[in-house]
């Protein structure tokens, strides 16, 4: 099987991606929004092929409670895979590239929110070890660009799951000795 190939969006791509993915207003968004600073728009291929993207948002959140329990915690949203290319690896592909990112520029944490009905993106999530956050599920807002260009925001509930991506290693201790070595008292 051959593996998906990742990396940050050019403006080259974004035809592409639009025609295979659809919502060209959305990856438009996301990549002015990269160009700023405020995220990174990462998209995938297989064999050649536009396979699909996930956008790493990096304001902050736009949910209140999610602003409030994790602040200036980075937030992976929006991941889509191609129906035709599903269950090929390519959603894990494209958050270990985000969360790569991340590490790369040493962050430490990251959340997500996932719709509560959808049942396989919350396995994927599980595969990757990341972790319902404690406070309950959220409204989130999935945003739509209908053919005449209008926005549609439409609520929908979501359990956020967090991940640490650097272990926490504790601190040496102060007094380090061997075990089972004799006290110099």
């Amino acid at each position: 099987m051959t593996e998906p190939y990742v990396r940050p969006a050019r403006s080259a791509d974004l035809v592409s991606f639009a025609a295979a993915l659809g919502d060209p207003a959305f990856l438009n968004d996301r990549f002015d929004r990269q160009l700023n600073n405020d995220g990174v728009l990462f998209l995938a291929w297989l064999d050649c092929r536009p396979a699909g993207e996930v956008y790493l948002w990096l304001e902050k959140a736009e949910e209140a409670l999610i602003r409030w329990h994790l602040p200036r915690v980075p937030l992976i949203t929006h991941l889509e895979v191609a129906p035709t290319l599903r269950n090929r690896g390519i959603g894990q592909a494209l958050v270990e590239a985000a969360e790569q990112y991340l590490v790369e520029n040493g962050r430490r944490k990251v959340a997500l929110a996932v719709r509560t009905d959808n049942l396989h993106a919350a396995r994927l999530y599980d595969r990757l070890e990341y972790q319902d956050w404690g406070h309950g599920e959220v409204t989130c807002y999935t945003q739509t660009t209908l053919p005449d260009g209008r926005v549609v925001r439409e609520p929908e509930r979501c359990h956020v799951l967090t991940k640490d991506l650097v272990p926490i290693t504790p601190s040496p201790r102060s007094e380090a000795r061997a075990i089972g070595a004799a006290q110099p008292w």
